[in-house]
C-alpha cells in the first residue's frame, strides 16, 4: 500500500475508486464501506484509495477555539489506522493535512482541485451523511451532480448497524470509555489494541522492580486512560500477559505527555525498537497521583497481582470448558 502525505504528484496520479473519511478505529462500518470500494476498484481496473485527515477535523477546530476538550478522543494512532486500511485491501492512502487552508476550501474547489485534478477519481463512495468544504456546505447530492459533469460515479453507503445500534467511531469511543471491551471488539471486528515501537523511558520502573516497555502516544486524548490487564504481541510466539498504564504519569511527571507503559510478567529480554501490539482485556482502575514512590510501588504491586489473578481465572475457565467437551 502506498501512503501519500497530501495529494500525489502528477506522476503518481492514477485513476482510482475513492472513499473519504477520518476512519478512526476502522470499525465494521468502515470495513463494509472499504469492501465496496475494493470491489469497485477491481471491477473498474483502478486503484482502491482512501483520503483521510491528520489531525481529525474536529481536533483542528477544537484547537482553533482554544478548547481541546471538544476534540474527539482518538481510538487509533496513524500506524494502526494505516495497517487496518492495508488489511482491507486499500492500494493507496492520502493523508491530508487538515489545516486552515484546507478547512476554508469551497465545495467546488474540493471537487475540482482535489477529486478531479488531484486524484483522478472514477468512482466515489461516502457515508450518506457526508459533508465537505468550508462550513460543511457540500453534501452527497452536490457530489452526485458534480460526478455527472466530471465523469465519476458517486454512491452513498447506508448506516451499518450492530443489533439495531449504529456502528460508528462514537459508539466505539463510548464502549472504550465504559471499559466494555466486549462491545468494542464487536464494533471493531477484533479486540482493541494499540501498537508502536518500544522507546526508551526514564528507567524508573526497573529501579522499583517493575521494568516497563514504553510506547509513545502522539495524541493528547486517547480513547482509554487508566490501569489495564493486557496481553503483548510481538515479543514471543504467543501473547505475553502483563499490566499496563495509559496516561500522563502524574506521580513522576507533570509534562502532560501521554505514555503507554506495560509491565510484562516474567520477561526480561531487551525490546527497544521492536513493534509490539498491546491488547486491552480489562480495566482495573483509573490513574492516580501518589504522595511518594513507595506508595506508587505498592499500588503497582496490587495491580500486577490483580492482573495475574485475571489470567489464572481465565486459564481455569478454559480448562473447565475443555473438560466439558
Amino acid at each position: 500500500m502506498k501512503v501519500f502525505r497530501g495529494l500525489p504528484n502528477a506522476a503518481s496520479r492514477a485513476p482510482c475508486a475513492l472513499t473519504i473519511g477520518n476512519f478512526d478505529g476502522v470499525h465494521r462500518g468502515h470495513q463494509a464501506l472499504l469492501a465496496r470500494v475494493r470491489d469497485a476498484a477491481t471491477r473498474l481496473k483502478v486503484e482502491a484509495a482512501v483520503m483521510t485527515f491528520e489531525p481529525h477535523p474536529r481536533e483542528f477546530f477544537a484547537h482553533l477555539a482554544g478548547d481541546i476538550s471538544k476534540a474527539p478522543a482518538r481510538i487509533a494512532n496513524l500506524r494502526d489506522k494505516l495497517q487496518a486500511l492495508s488489511n482491507a485491501g486499500v492500494d493507496r492512502v492520502i493523508v491530508e493535512h487538515f489545516n486552515a487552508h484546507f478547512a476554508s476550501m469551497s465545495p467546488q474547489d474540493f471537487i475540482e482541485k482535489v477529486l478531479v485534478q488531484g486524484l483522478h477519481v472514477k468512482w466515489l463512495m461516502v457515508g450518506e451523511d457526508f459533508c465537505f468544504g468550508a462550513r460543511r456546505a457540500g453534501n452527497v447530492a452536490l457530489l452526485m451532480e458534480a460526478g455527472k459533469r466530471f465523469g465519476f460515479h458517486v454512491e452513498a453507503m447506508p448506516t451499518v448497524t450492530n443489533g439495531g445500534t449504529r456502528i460508528s467511531s462514537s459508539a466505539v469511543r463510548g464502549a472504550l470509555a465504559g471499559s466494555d471491551f466486549g462491545l468494542a471488539a464487536r464494533l471493531l471486528g477484533h479486540p482493541y489494541s494499540i501498537s508502536g515501537h518500544v522507546i526508551h523511558g526514564k528507567k524508573l520502573g526497573r529501579t522499583i522492580g517493575f521494568p516497563t516497555l514504553n510506547l509513545r502516544i502522539a495524541h493528547k486524548r486517547p480513547a482509554l486512560a487508566g490501569i489495564f490487564v493486557v496481553e503483548v504481541r510481538g515479543l514471543a510466539d504467543k501473547p505475553l500477559p502483563g499490566v499496563a498504564s495509559l496516561g500522563v504519569r502524574p506521580t513522576v511527571e507533570d509534562s502532560g505527555r501521554v505514555l503507554l507503559e506495560t509491565y510484562v510478567f516474567d520477561y526480561g529480554e531487551p525490546c527497544y525498537g521492536k513493534v509490539v501490539h498491546i491488547d486491552f482485556l480489562k480495566k482495573l482502575r483509573d490513574e492516580e497521583k501518589y504522595v511518594d514512590l513507595p506508595t506508587l510501588t505498592a499500588a503497582i504491586e496490587r495491580d500486577a497481582q490483580q492482573a495475574r489473578d485475571f489470567f489464572k481465572e481465565r486459564e481455569a475457565h478454559a480448562v473447565s470448558a475443555t473438560d466439558r467437551i
